[in-house]
């Protein structure tokens, strides 16, 4: 096992690892013992009670948060003609078609999301080896395969993030940065914690959430009150 810095040992003796904290507290707290020398990311994890093997259990879905992430998201965006020029108009960064693809299949990474209306998911689907490892494949259900490039573009840009259970059956999400006030980190977390809860599949039995804990870049996790759902 690796040993814990001493940063980090400090960190720990601050948290009450037999206690859920208040979200207010707990990103109180967060932000109290974050010892990075940057504006770290705070994220919020989830241990959902659900069998990701299952269909109706793949949870996944995006959400703009009210006091976005901190983060200035690069969009590209694959459409032709008159949506290409409203995505250039909305603010994306890259607009193309097969041009983009020659530059991804090059090696190319330059973006952080990636949009398609649904005619060119012929063209994207060759990217699909390169983009769906990294996440980067256009999806429906997460609002990036749309004819309505300018709310998808404008979305992201606002602080839209996305969240997908993984084979576990976790979520992670950022909520923003140690530089945001308390309250905006706390809004932004009720929103995904909203979010979340409505996305509970009707097949699912017991407790939906099983655990729910915050914490930033580096830090160690701090467990987060609940209402069992």
């Amino acid at each position: 096992m690796a040993k814990k810095s001493k940063k980090m040992q400090d960190a720990l003796k601050k948290i009450d690892a037999t206690k859920a904290y208040p979200v207010g507290e707990a990103v109180a707290l967060a932000k109290e013992i974050n010892f990075a020398k940057f504006d770290a990311t705070v994220e919020v994890a989830y241990k959902l009670n659900v069998d990701p093997k299952k269909a109706d259990q793949q949870i996944r879905g995006a959400v703009v948060l009210p006091n976005g992430t901190g983060k200035t998201q690069t969009v590209l965006v694959f459409a032709k003609g008159e949506k290409a020029k409203e995505a250039e108009a909305a603010g994306a960064d890259f607009v193309g078609d097969d041009d983009m693809v020659a530059k991804i299949q090059g090696g190319w990474f330059d973006f952080d999301v990636v949009v398609a209306t649904p005619d060119m998911m012929a063209t994207v689907g060759k990217l699909g080896r390169v983009l769906g490892p990294k996440g980067l494949m256009p999806n429906p259900k997460t609002g990036t395969v749309t004819m309505d490039v300018t709310k998808a573009v404008e979305e992201v840009k606002a602080g839209k993030v996305t969240y997908r259970v993984d084979k576990a059956g976790n979520v992670h999400v950022p909520i923003g940065k140690v530089s945001f006030d308390d309250a905006k980190l706390v809004e932004n977390f009720n929103t995904i914690n909203e979010t979340l809860v409505k996305a509970k599949p009707a097949t699912a039995k017991g407790q939906y959430i099983k655990n729910i804990s915050l914490t930033t870049t580096f830090g160690p996790g701090i467990h987060v009150e609940q209402t069992a759902i």
